[in-house]
């Protein structure tokens, strides 16, 4: 799952859209970029014809050492939290690039769930024999090369190659310069354990230079590279999807509702709400408003009042709201649709079950949004009616995320509707083709 605080300092490295192919030729990193693709698509190829059982070696090999190395990789880590106050990270932004020994077995552990995980590649999706004999199958195949540019979470170097090399994909790393230490250290583990487990060193690159330039560069390797996945801020991502000359899987804001619909048990509804908002207030997946039915508002929100004040969360409210809850401020429209990635929380009383879904209809950013109820057929016309990548019925939108779904990892939550949404783990780094065996039958 991504982190989405602004990253203007991915932001800023990116080069100016629409550059001509002149300028492309004369940039001192269009050779750099050149050889880094052309490498991953020869890796890319050399994927496909390499098994399951090799790349779950790599797996395991690379969990030990990371395992091996904490010790290399903390002090690392400490290289670029040391500098991160010349990059004026905010307190989230420094704990989600730290690395610490817990972390670092997490990490370990992510990537042996990956390598249980069935191998997605060459999976018969559907099969058939036609009339004249000829025998169809659509296989599952994957995407070639994969561009990833992600912020300064060091973690996600290891969840993006793990789960592209699964997936048979060679990929390009592009991290942030915050986490340049501790990414050049985890790829160190990564390429020790490829040339280990006798996999091509060159299906996990990273790009080691930080000039603004050379993302521009790679997003015009439309010929080599499949897919662009960028995992940062807004305007990040509104650049790269401006800029790419090759596909794009990406979503722009998490602006996460939860309803708490006229039946709904109370206290569940309070317990959901403080882990949606409060566990990790700065994640794409984390609650940003709270809709609350007229009935049971005044009571709702006398139960919610002391978990506000204790995880310091800053209500902005309708105001029936403010009249109900002490401390809250009057919101404003553009309140509604903000994605805060703080211990802010836009709320509004709604007099119906189809207020609630206006609502999130003309706020929502289609990522996560969840409805608290007992009521079968409220939940089931919310299900339906939702048009979100991922819609929850009494639980978190916390839940919204790779590993707690099943998938081992993510590489990002998409709110595109093709070619993949929602958490995207292997199948999602994959394609298909059709496969069609006869006995010399012409048309």
């Amino acid at each position: 799952m991504r982190a989405c605080q602004n990253d203007s300092t991915i932001f800023s490295e990116l080069t100016v859209a629409n550059e001509s192919s002149v300028a492309s030729a004369n940039s001192k990193w269009a050779g750099y970029a050149d050889q880094l693709a052309q490498q991953a698509q020869t890796a890319s190829r050399a994927l496909v014809q390499i098994s399951g059982e090799r790349k779950q070696k790599w797996l395991h090999l690379a969990a030990d050492r990371l395992v091996q190395q904490q010790a290399f990789l903390i002090g690392e880590n400490e290289r670029d939290l040391a500098k991160a106050p010349e990059y004026g990270l905010s307190s989230a932004a420094i704990d989600r690039l730290r690395l610490s020994a817990t972390g670092i077995e997490k990490l370990a552990t992510a990537l042996r769930e990956i390598a249980a995980l069935p191998d997605p590649i060459g999976e018969v999706i559907e099969g058939y024999n036609r009339p004249n004999g000829l025998r169809v199958l659509k296989t599952r195949v994957p995407l070639g090369v994969v561009f990833f540019i992600y912020e300064s979470r060091p973690n996600v170097t290891i969840d993006a190659a793990a789960l592209c090399v699964k997936s048979g994909n060679a990929v390009i790393l592009r991290g942030g310069k915050e986490a340049l230490f501790s990414n050049l250290a985890l790829y160190r583990v990564l390429q020790e354990s490829l040339r280990a487990a006798e996999l091509p060193p060159q299906a996990v690159q990273l790009v080691e230079q930080t000039d603004r330039e050379i993302v521009g560069e790679l997003l015009r390797q439309r010929n080599r590279i499949d897919l662009t996945i960028p995992r940062g801020g807004k305007s990040l991502i509104e650049r790269v999807a401006a800029e790419a000359t090759m596909p794009v899987l990406k979503h722009y804001d998490g602006v996460c509702h939860v309803y708490v619909d006229a039946s709904a048990d109370l206290a569940m509804a309070v317990k959901i709400l403080q882990n949606a908002k409060c566990q990790r207030p700065g994640v794409c997946n984390a609650a940003e408003c709270v809709l609350v039915h007229a009935d049971i508002a005044q009571e709702f929100f006398r139960l919610a009042e002391p978990m506000f004040a204790e995880q310091n969360v800053l209500v902005r409210g309708c105001e029936l709201t403010c009249s109900m809850l002490a401390g809250a401020s009057l919101a404003t429209p553009e309140d509604y649709g903000t994605e805060y990635l703080d211990l802010i929380l836009s709320a509004k009383v709604v007099r119906s079950f189809e207020e609630a879904v206006e609502h999130i209809s003309r706020y929502g950013s289609k990522h996560t949004d969840a409805i608290i109820t007992k009521d079968v057929g409220s939940a089931d016309r919310f299900v339906q009616q939702i048009d979100s990548a991922a819609v929850v019925v009494n639980a978190s939108t916390r839940f919204n995320d790779g590993g707690e779904l099943g998938l081992g990892a993510e590489i990002g939550i998409s709110t595109d509707k093709f070619h993949a949404r929602g958490p995207c783990g292997l199948r999602e780094l994959t394609s298909y083709k059709w496969i069609i065996r006869g006995e010399g039958q012409i048309r």
